[in-house]
């Protein structure tokens, strides 16, 4: 069995089945793990869910901002952005299926030795502490009050963790690291507004992952989020979001040789909503 890590489709279908049918994707013996950004901003998110959701648990899906955007709008609990592309989804016949499959997916993935996450672990964090916040807002999430959850989760605030932290306070804090998170202070204080590239991280910030003593560094975390970054393979780290949104390709990770696969963006978005 092969495992396939692929960066964020953020709605390009087109792409993700050519990138599928380059790496030979078999159901019968393969996995795919996604990021997270299923949806949104591309044109075809409603065949992005479709598809995902059709390979049942040959595909891990965790969370990202955008697929929990697309569970707010849907529920209410938020104002649409300039630039979405949910409309399609919202009007499928198969609207209600989807998003309560996509309410049923996870925060974070662990298996072996990979975390599988949208944007990043806060510094003090060790993977089974993340685990276990990450769990919590799943409950949430599959809770009666889904609704009230989603539209608390949205502010920079609080921008650190604590662990008396209570509420949807802790809530937020958990999401944001999880979902939203590029930069942090030493400390773990994060900042939301930069989205660069890493040399122009602003003064008194760095990469989440590049934190000293981060207390998850002995595993590999897999992570989307920042196109901006792009494809970085390290030991303990792989970075997949290469921005097909935008242009770049869509690119996908054998895990077991560490082999890249990319396919060439067929639809770009114009750069200026990045």
């Amino acid at each position: 069995m092969a495992i396939y890590a692929i960066g964020d489709v953020q709605g390009c279908y087109t792409e993700l089945v050519h990138l599928l049918e380059k790496i030979s994707f078999d159901p019968a013996r393969d996995q795919l793990w996604l990021v997270g950004d299923l949806v949104n901003r591309g044109a075809e998110s409603l065949a992005v869910l479709r598809l995902v959701k059709s390979l049942g648990d040959r595909a891990i899906t965790v969370l990202g901002n955008h697929d929990l955007h697309l569970l707010a709008v849907a529920e209410g609990a938020t104002e649409r952005h300039p630039g979405d592309t949910l409309d399609e989804i919202l009007g499928a016949p198969d609207c209600g299926e989807l998003l309560a499959w996509l309410r049923n997916q996870r925060m974070l993935h662990v298996a072996d030795h990979y975390v599988l996450v949208h944007a990043g672990l806060l510094p003090g964090w060790t993977v089974a502490r993340a685990m276990q916040l990450a769990g919590e807002v799943e409950r949430e999430l599959r809770g009666n009050d889904y609704v009230k959850f989603l539209a608390h989760m949205y502010g920079n605030q609080p921008n650190a963790w604590h662990d008396d932290l209570t509420g949807y306070k802790r809530m937020r804090v958990i999401t944001n690291a999880l979902t939203r998170m590029r930069t942090c202070t030493p400390h773990g204080e994060m900042e939301f507004k930069f989205k660069g590239e890493q040399h122009r991280i602003p003064s008194g910030y760095m990469a989440w992952f590049d934190v000293p003593q981060r207390a998850s560094k002995s595993a590999t975390v897999i992570f989307g989020h920042w196109s901006a970054l792009g494809l970085v393979v390290q030991d303990n780290l792989i970075s997949l979001d290469t921005g097909c949104l935008w242009g770049g390709p869509l690119t996908a990770i054998r895990l077991e040789d560490r082999r890249v696969f990319q396919v060439p963006s067929v639809n770009p978005v114009a750069a200026d909503h990045h």
